[in-house]
C-alpha cells in the first residue's frame, strides 16, 4: 500500500506539471458544472485551475453555512468554490497528501479571500491521508458534506476511506463525489502500473464491489446522479487496459440510520417546492428521481428519508410515515431503471 501511495505522490507532485500532461481523459473534467459553480470559476486563480485534476463537479446545492470537507483537494479548486458557496458562516476544509499540490492551494488563501470579499478566510488545508482523517483532528459527526473529485480511486484502502467519511459526517450529512469506475475487476498486475494508477484507471472500483463495500461501511443505499462512459483517447493506455469499460460516475449518499437495503413501499408521497437555489422547476435526487415543483411523487421509504431527514427537508414536504408497509417498492426487482430518469420508480 505504501508503494502505491508513493507512486501516486510522485505522479501528481513531480510528473504532472499541469492538466495538459494527463495521458488520458479519465482525470479531466468533462461534466458541465452547475450555474453557481460556473459563476465562481472566473474568480479562481489561474494556477489553481491549471494544476487541478478531476472528473466531475461534485458540489451539491444548499451549502450556505455548511462545513464541507474535500478529500484529495489537490490545488484546492473545489475547496475554494465550496468556500464561496458556504459563505462567511460556513467552512471549507481540504485534505491532500501531495506536498506540491497543497502548497499551491495554501498559497492562494489570501488571494481568494480578497476575491470573494470575505473579511476572514473560511478555508483550511490539511496535509495528510484521506484514510486517516482522525489524525488530522477531524472529529466524529463534525462535517455536513464530504466531497471528492476523482481521488478515492487512487487510495489503496478504499474501505478505510468510506469508514472515515461515515465517521466524520453528521447524522443526515451527505457524501457527494465523482470518480472512475470499471465494469470488471482490474487485474492485480495492472493496479500497480504507475501510469494507469495515476490516470485514475488502475485503482478504479468494479461497480459491484463498490456496492458491496458501501454496504459494509454503513451505506446500504446510495444513488448515482450522473453516469458517463469514458473514451480513453490514448492508444498506449488502451493497449494495456482497453478490455475494460470505464465510467465516470457521481455518487450521492447520506448518513441515515433508517435506510433499508432495498426500496420498501410505505405509501409515502413527496412534494418539492422549488426553493433549492438554481432548481426552480425540478430537482434531481439521483438519475431516476426527478421531483417536479409542486407535483406529488410516490416514493420509497429510503427516498422519503433522503429528502425529509437531511438539509433538503427545507424544500420538501412528505406525506405519510412508515406505519403501514405495502411490500417492496414497485420497480426494485430489476436494475433496468437505475441509470435513467424514470417517472418515479425507485431503484
Amino acid at each position: 500500500m505504501s508503494e502505491i501511495i508513493e507512486k501516486v505522490k510522485a505522479y501528481y507532485g513531480e510528473q504532472l506539471q499541469n492538466n495538459n500532461d494527463l495521458k488520458s481523459s479519465a482525470c479531466s473534467c468533462n461534466e458541465a458544472p452547475p450555474a453557481a459553480v460556473r459563476n465562481i470559476l472566473p474568480l479562481i486563480a489561474d494556477e489553481i485551475l491549471e494544476k487541478f485534476y478531476g472528473c466531475g463537479s461534485p458540489l451539491p446545492p444548499m451549502l450556505d453555512g455548511m462545513t464541507v470537507l474535500d478529500l484529495g483537494c489537490g490545488t484546492g479548486r473545489d475547496v475554494y468554490i465550496a468556500s464561496k458557496l458556504v459563505g462567511v458562516s460556513g467552512c471549507a476544509i481540504g485534505v491532500d497528501m501531495t506536498t506540491q499540490q497543497i502548497e499551491i492551494a495554501k498559497k492562494y488563501k489570501e488571494t481568494q479571500r480578497v476575491r470573494f470579499h470575505f473579511e476572514t478566510s473560511n478555508v483550511q488545508f490539511l496535509q495528510g491521508y484521506i484514510e486517516d482523517l482522525k489524525s488530522l483532528g477531524i472529529a466524529d459527526n463534525s462535517v455536513d458534506v464530504v466531497i471528492s473529485n476523482c481521488v478515492i480511486n487512487l487510495s489503496p484502502n478504499k474501505e478505510q476511506v468510506f469508514r472515515e467519511i461515515y465517521r466524520v459526517l453528521k447524522p443526515g450529512g451527505e457524501l457527494f463525489f465523482s470518480d472512475i469506475f470499471a465494469d470488471r475487476r482490474i487485474p492485480e498486475t495492472l493496479t500497480t502500473d504507475p501510469v494507469l494508477r495515476g490516470e485514475c484507471l488502475g485503482g478504479a472500483l468494479y461497480v459491484e464491489d463498490f456496492r458491496r463495500l458501501m454496504a459494509a461501511c454503513g451505506w446500504v443505499d446510495f444513488r448515482y446522479t450522473d453516469v458517463r462512459n469514458l473514451e480513453l483517447h490514448s492508444p498506449e493506455i488502451e493497449d494495456k487496459v482497453g478490455f475494460v469499460t470505464f465510467s465516470s460516475r457521481t455518487v450521492r449518499a447520506f448518513k441515515l440510520d433508517d435506510l433499508e437495503d432495498i426500496c420498501e413501499d410505505y405509501g409515502q408521497v413527496a412534494y418539492y417546492d422549488g426553493s433549492i437555489p438554481d432548481h426552480p422547476h425540478f430537482f434531481d435526487l439521483d438519475d431516476h428521481h426527478r421531483f417536479f415543483t409542486g407535483k406529488p411523487m410516490l416514493v420509497c421509504g429510503n427516498s422519503a428519508s433522503m429528502v425529509l431527514n437531511t438539509r433538503y427537508s427545507k424544500a420538501f414536504k412528505v406525506i405519510g410515515d412508515r406505519t403501514m408497509h405495502f411490500g417492496a417498492f414497485d420497480g426494485c426487482a430489476t436494475d433496468d431503471t437505475c441509470d435513467t430518469v424514470s417517472s418515479g420508480a425507485c431503484c
